[in-house]
């Protein structure tokens, strides 16, 4: 280690073959070819990226919800040859829920 460079601290681990594997694909998608650069970089400056599912999971539950509705609708306008003013409002709720949702889940992939 060149003491020149400031660096006079040694980090040393071990990773398993699958892991050398992953660490070679990313440097190599990188455009790297020195190792040590290339692992001091990501310590340094790297960032993990943690999803917050819950958001995902809420807009899928109102999506089925909106899906459940329609389909009852659709039945229901089948059956009678009507059209109610109520379920229509219903499904534009169930809408508004889903696209404000969908807002925020955008504005939250923004920031990433």
């Amino acid at each position: 280690m060149r003491t020149d460079e400031g660096r006079t601290i040694g980090l040393y681990f071990k990773v398993s073959p699958e892991e050398m594997n992953l660490i070679e694909k990313k440097m190599e998608q990188a455009g790297t070819c020195n190792k040590r650069a290339y692992l001091r970089k990501m310590a340094v400056d790297g960032y993990i990226v943690h999803l917050d599912m819950g958001s995902i999971k809420e807009l899928i539950k109102l999506l089925r919800s909106v899906s459940n509705n329609v389909n009852q609708i659709a039945c229901r306008c089948n059956e009678t040859r009507n059209l109610y003013g109520e379920d229509v409002e219903d499904l534009r709720k169930g809408y508004m829920e889903v696209q404000k949702e969908v807002a925020l889940l955008v504005r939250k992939f923004a920031r990433l």
